[in-house]
């Protein structure tokens, strides 16, 4: 009898993309976002309120990550199928 054959399997192939701990998209926009205001204004209010944008941001989006890595996909695909099918579907019609 013959052994199985070995494949190793990579994790960074299926690990999602993070960026400090949350989307990659989400934090970099937020990050963009909140530079532009702090940027643009170029006063210590408008700093204060761009870093603290910043740090409740990084804060939502780790825990989201660490409900799903994927939640603002599935949630974007969620409402792309929502004129599909009931929420309430079964798999017998019921008249």
């Amino acid at each position: 009898m013959s052994s199985l054959r070995h494949t190793p399997f990579y994790r960074a192939l299926h690990r999602p993309n993070l960026f400090l701990g949350g989307e990659r998209e989400l934090v970099m926009s937020t990050g963009i976002l909140c530079a532009g205001l702090v940027v643009s204004s170029q006063n210590w209010p408008a700093t204060i309120v761009g870093l603290s944008i910043w740090g409740v941001g990084i804060g939502v989006f780790r825990m989201m990550a660490k409900i799903d890595p994927y939640l603002v996909r599935v949630y974007l695909r969620h409402l792309k199928y929502q004129d599909y099918y009931a929420p309430r579907s079964t798999a017998w019609r019921e008249d």
